[in-house]
C-alpha cells in the first residue's frame, strides 16, 4: 500500500470528508491508487464504480482520484451532481488541488477540494433529517 499521508493527514482528511457529508445528502471519497497504468480519467470511473459509488439514492457521489506514482489526479462526480455544476466547477476544484500541490501541501489541496466540493453538493443536495452515510468515508487505497 501506498503511504502518501502521515496518520494525523489522513485523520484531516477524513475530518474534512465528515464536514462536508455533514451539511449534504451527497458522498465525497478519496482514492489514492498506487499503481494507475491507463488513462487516469477512466481508472478514476473505473474505481467510481468499483467503490460502489454510483450507487447512491441521489446519484450525488464525487471522488477524488490520485495517482501519485505519475503526478496525476483526477475529480469526478456522478450524473446528479453533473446535471447541476458545469464543467467550469471541476476545473476550478482541480486548479485549486494543484495551486495547493505546487506548494507541497498535499493533505491541505485535498481537504481544500473537498471543502469546495461539500458547499456545492449541500447548495444542491441539503442534508435530510432522514440521510444516512451511504458510503465509508475511509480513504481508499488501491495496489
Amino acid at each position: 500500500m501506498i503511504r502518501l499521508f502521515s496518520t494525523e493527514e489522513e485523520s484531516r482528511i477524513i475530518e474534512a470528508i465528515r464536514d462536508a457529508e455533514q451539511q449534504t445528502s451527497g458522498e465525497v471519497r478519496l482514492h489514492v491508487e498506487k499503481d494507475c497504468r491507463g488513462d487516469v480519467l477512466k481508472e478514476a470511473v473505473q474505481t467510481f464504480q468499483k467503490l460502489g459509488m454510483h450507487r447512491t439514492a441521489q446519484r450525488n457521489g464525487v471522488l477524488i482520484f490520485m495517482a501519485p506514482e505519475r503526478r496525476e489526479f483526477a475529480i469526478i462526480g456522478d450524473e446528479g451532481i453533473d446535471a447541476v455544476v458545469g464543467s467550469g466547477f471541476w476545473d476550478a476544484e482541480r486548479d485549486l488541488m494543484l495551486q495547493h500541490f505546487r506548494n507541497g501541501e498535499m493533505c491541505l489541496g485535498v481537504c481544500a477540494a473537498i471543502a469546495g466540493v461539500g458547499e456545492k453538493l449541500k447548495a444542491h443536495f441539503p442534508f435530510a433529517q432522514d440521510d444516512t452515510n451511504e458510503l465509508p468515508d475511509d480513504i481508499s487505497y488501491g495496489e
